[in-house]
């Protein structure tokens, strides 16, 4: 099936949207049986360890994501001759850089362990042998990350997912596991190493299975490394910066406020871009529909960016809504009064940032997939002092509040920067396109914020009509023209979720 069929993105994006939400689930119910067996400093340190095999991403220099984009690309020109040569290369080179990235970590652990982080001293050695174990996985992570671009090239999500649901319950179950037997870090690490083995030699099974001609083992041809490495080099600033735009507010509320305050602002911001899963799941699958169509059929392309932004327009504004309209009655249920009344308007600033973040997710994965990282990188670059300046401002007027602000900021800026970018590259933005990006965020924001004065009837009135308004003018969007493609995906969605 081409890359652009509907049938195609929707049930992909189900399994994108199974292989991050499920074990996001098992994590909930896992977690309270690991503060009662471990307690909270081995658990801490439990959380950081997830924390680094997440960042060990890093230390494969963008290649799992360039990967995907050059096999995708080689594909969409007809060179399926070369992918092989190229799989095998980039395989080589990442499991290199997954062993100096573990000599790395063995040789500064030491310092992090003593020095750094304030571990309790009766935990320091038991911490440092978990921090050397959890080392050796690091080569099967990165291996991992580029096995696993390549079966998103030839988009086989199915695959991927069906390796990324049992490891994702692993890492959660795995520890439990363990205690029984055990409450020394140690095994835990052994255990979540053995998880990251498993799933690479999973991924690399079927990715023999699937490709053509890659059973057939080939040395690294390094005259293809220089496309892998120009891509991964601007990817890799981007995986530097982002973390640190991510959790600098965080940061920075501790260091002018209160741990208080931290707790006030994060745990509705971790509750809110919960919903950045749909995003997430969605634009996994465009990325190397991008790349393969742009040589192919740039209109296609086109349409396909399209398709994107208005699904997730579809998708993403009901929930958003219902997040900021109702947010003090969320908090208070699951909360209390108190919680609320200091976090009501952070969660409601949070989700329209939300649904503005969820909606350039799209450019950006265009952006990437054409092969123009190098644009993202440094509109990242630009953005980072000026988010900098701006938190901290804010940060001293309006505390807490003036966080939320300063991100819906930022992302308000980078949306809408991408989309200037890639209008600039694809002509792509349509009047209904164009009426979606600048109508729905205004409506968020006067619907969500606006109704904090009503009571509880009046506002769910209010929200019940708002939102079938939305859904009529969603349905004249997707019921003519190149959005039916968009109708066939959500009938793909209604016969999977009955089935």
């Amino acid at each position: 099936m081409p890359p652009h069929d509907g049938r195609v993105i929707a049930r992909s994006t189900v399994w994108n949207l199974v292989g991050q939400g499920l074990p996001a689930v098992v994590a909930v119910v896992a977690i309270p049986f690991l503060v009662k067996g471990l307690g909270t400093d081995r658990l801490g340190i439990l959380m950081l360890a997830w924390s680094l095999i997440g960042y060990f991403s890093l230390f494969d220099f963008g290649l799992g994501r360039a990967l995907t984009q050059v096999v995708s690309e080689r594909i969409g020109r007809g060179r399926d001759d070369e992918v092989a040569d190229i799989i095998w290369t980039a395989t080589c080179l990442m499991t290199l850089l997954g062993l100096l990235a573990t000599a790395a970590v063995a040789l500064f652990s030491p310092a992090l362990v003593g020095r750094v982080l304030k571990i309790p001293p009766n935990l320091q050695q038991e911490t440092l042998q978990a921090f050397l174990v959890l080392a050796t996985g690091i080569p099967f992570v990165t291996a991992y990350a580029g096995l696993r671009g390549v079966l998103e090239a030839i988009l086989r999500f199915d695959l991927t997912n069906a390796v990324r649901v049992p490891l994702g319950i692993l890492t959660f179950v795995g520890p439990i596991c363990v205690l029984p037997f055990s409450h020394s870090l140690v095994p835990v690490m052994i255990v979540l190493v053995f998880a990251r083995v498993a799933a690479c030699a999973a991924q690399l099974i079927l990715c023999l299975r699937t490709v053509s001609g890659l059973r057939h083992a080939r040395w690294p041809r390094f005259r293809t490394v220089v496309p892998l490495l120009r891509f991964g080099s601007w990817m890799t600033i981007s995986n530097v910066i982002s973390p640190v735009m991510v959790s600098l507010d965080r940061f920075l509320i501790g260091a002018l406020t209160s741990m208080a305050a931290v707790a006030y602002y994060s745990t509705p911001y971790e509750a809110v871009t919960k919903l950045l899963l749909v995003p997430a799941a969605l634009v996994g699958v465009l990325f190397p529909a991008f790349s393969r169509s742009f040589v192919e059929d740039r209109a296609r392309t086109a349409r396909l960016f399209r398709l994107g932004v208005k699904a997730l327009g579809v998708a993403l504004f009901p929930l958003c809504l219902l997040a900021a309209a109702f947010a003090r009655e969320g908090l208070t249920a699951w909360l209390g009064t108190a919680f609320a009344d200091k976090s009501t308007l952070v969660l409601q600033l949070l989700a329209i940032g939300v649904f503005v973040n969820g909606l350039a997710n799209v450019p950006f994965a265009l952006i990437q997939g054409i092969g123009r990282p190098d644009v993202t990188a440094k509109l990242h670059l630009v953005e980072l002092p000026l988010y900098l300046s701006a938190l901290w401002w804010l940060v001293h007027l309006w505390g807490i509040v003036g966080a939320a602000a300063a991100w819906l900021a930022r992302v308000a800026l980078d949306s809408l920067l991408l989309f200037l970018v890639t209008h600039r590259v694809l002509k792509v933005m349509d009047a209904a396109t164009a009426r979606l990006l600048f109508a729905l965020p205004l409506a968020l924001l006067v619907l969500g914020v606006g109704t904090n004065s009503l009571s509880l009837i009046p506002k769910v009135l209010l929200v019940a009509a708002a939102l079938s308004a939305f859904w009529a003018l969603a349905w004249s969007w997707i019921r003519t023209g190149e959005d039916r493609v968009l109708l066939d995906g959500l009938r793909v969605l209604k016969v999977w979720s009955a089935g």
